[in-house]
Order: C-alpha cells, then structure tokens, then sequence
C-alpha cells in the first residue's frame, strides 16, 4: 500500500509518498480501505518530532480516515454492528495517512447518509474531542456560555455546531472577519476578532460582566491567565492544546473566590475502552443531529495524498476555516 511517511523531523518537505506492506488487522480491529484522512495539528507536532506516538501505534500520522471495511474477525463486526463492506469512519492513534489503515472496531462508526468519505473523514477526531471535553470534562449544559478559542479551526467549527445543538449560547475568537463571518454562519452568537480586540474586555462586554461558564482553550500560554479572569463563578477551563506554550501564570486567589475548574485532556494515547464509550455516545446523541443536517462537517481544502506537504503547509499558514482532508485517488 502506499502511506505518508515522516522521513525525518522537519517542515512539510519531510512528508513523503512510500510503500508498506498492509497492516494485519487484531481480533479487535477492523482493516479499512482508506478513501480520505483528515489532516490534524497533532500530524503537524509529530511531524517536527514533538507529538510521538504512543506505545504499539503505527509511526504514520493520521488520526482519522473514512473509507470501507474489509476485513474484521465476525464476532467483533457482530458485535459493533458492522460487516464487510460498510462504509465507516474511524479514530486511530496512528496510521491514518495510508491506503489500508487497521482500526478497533468500537472507535469505528458508520458514515452518515448522504455523507461522502470526505466529509465522514472530517467527523472522527473533531467530534471525539469536543465531545470528550465540552461535555464530558467539561460539563456544559444547556442555557450556559462557552467561549471557544479557535472558532474557525476544525476542532471550533465542530464544538460550535454542538455546543448550539445542546443548547449553549457561543462566543469565538477568531483572526479575520472572514473567519469571524463563518462561524457566525455556523450558529456563533458572537466572533471576536482577537487581533483587533481584547478577547478579555470583550467577553465582559458580551457577558454584561457576567463571564462564560466554560472556555474551550487551544492555545494556553499566557492565555491563561486571562480566561480565568473570563470565567464566572464555579466556571470551567478545559485546555486541549497549547499553541501558544505550556507555561501560565495565574491569579490563585481568583480561582479560589470564584470556585473555578481549570483541567485538561489529550485524547490520543487514552485507553481503548476510553475512546469506545465516547463512540457510544457520539453515536447516539451526535450521529442523529448529522443525518438529520443539524450538524454539518466543515471542509476547507482536499488534497490528494501525494500532496500531504501542501496540505500540511496549509494547515500551518492558519487560514483554514475548517478540516483539511487528504484523498487517495491518485496516489
């Protein structure tokens, strides 16, 4: 089979078309046919070196795919509902850049009618993510605020459209208006335009100096210091990402007055049984909200494999409004 590979760490040069035997799927895994990958941040940080993947995973990057099942023992397809044939999408901890990719059979789910693979490609680590931590960490609940840093970006895109669904009201940070028109389009009740304002004095604004209940963060940094200054009493901070540094200062004693939660979570190296019961959940309380059209998948740009590099120097330019999709068409 034909994969991307990381020939060495570096910039987008380093990704590079090459051959593999195909993967043996486990008693619990399923073999997929690869029609498109999503593109991710975490393919970028392992690109330079700086994101390994965990123990027992495929060296090649991708954490999502879309494509068809064609191999899996009988009893674990029996037991997800599948069969040879279908036509699914899947997390994986690695491996998602290739023509076959092996999955478990509970992070796989069915691709929604009147999906194609590519947008199907665009579901699995986004919706895994937001729901894992708007409402899983992060506890949000209908008629509550979130803010979420990053509106425009796959992962905000997504937490948008489900956060409206669930009943939030929604503020975003975002770099252009253009970004900012977008996900006002997707549901967004506010886009602040954070090279333009301070996102601070304009959640007080938005808020009559009220703060959010939650803030979906991805860039962390100094950041920090200033969501929790956002955030109203018993708010919650949940960080998924740290693009803007690992390090923060903060004000303790604020946290102690208004009785905030400041956590975390990455999803990538978290334990199968982890991963299988947010599949469970997404499939009952997100996949119907998909067919139904209330939930959209958002894609930016599709690029064939062979093109891995541009896709990924796309993604590193910032100006995606939405999921960067890699195909196997001609590769």
């Amino acid at each position: 089979m034909k994969v991307v590979e990381v020939t060495r760490f570096g910039g987008p040069d380093v990704l590079s078309l090459a051959d593999r035997p195909d993967p043996v799927p486990g008693s619990d895994e399923v073999l997929i046919r690869v029609s498109a990958s999503g593109v991710n941040r975490p393919d970028v940080l392992q690109r330079k070196g700086a994101y390994p993947p965990p123990p027992g995973a495929s060296d090649i990057p991708g954490l999502e795919v879309a494509g068809v099942v064609v191999q899996g023992a009988s009893e674990a397809l029996q037991t997800a509902g599948l069969k040879v044939g279908d036509r699914v999408c899947a997390l994986v901890a690695g491996g998602g850049y290739a023509q076959y990719c092996v999955a478990p059979v509970a992070q796989c789910l069915p691709v929604p009618p009147g999906l194609t693979d590519v947008q199907a490609a665009s579901l699995p680590e986004t919706v895994f993510t937001v729901w894992s931590n708007l409402f899983d960490r992060g506890g949000l609940r209908s008629g509550e605020t979130v803010l979420i840093q990053g509106g425009s970006s796959g992962i905000g895109v997504m937490a948008i459209q489900m956060a409206k669904a669930f009943g939030a009201r929604v503020l975003v940070t975002v770099g252009s208006e253009e970004k900012g028109a977008a996900c006002l389009t997707l549901g967004a009740d506010a886009a602040i335009h954070y090279k333009r304002h301070d996102f601070e004095s304009e959640v007080a604004r938005l808020t009559d100096r009220q703060g959010v209940d939650l803030i979906l963060d991805m860039v962390a940094g100094d950041y920090v210091a200033r969501e929790i200054r956002c955030l109203r009493e018993d708010g919650r901070l949940v960080i998924i990402a740290v693009q803007g540094g690992v390090h923060s200062e903060l004000d303790a004693g604020l946290v102690l007055r208004r009785r905030l939660t400041l956590t975390g979570s990455t999803l990538r190296p978290r334990a199968l049984a982890f991963k299988a019961a947010i599949a469970r959940n997404c499939l009952s309380k997100v996949w119907p909200l998909l067919e139904s059209g209330q939930i959209k998948p958002v894609v930016d740009r599709v690029f064939d494999a062979s093109e891995a590099a541009q896709a990924h120097t796309w993604m590193e330019s910032g100006q995606n409004i939405g999921k960067i999709i890699l195909t196997w068409g001609q590769a």
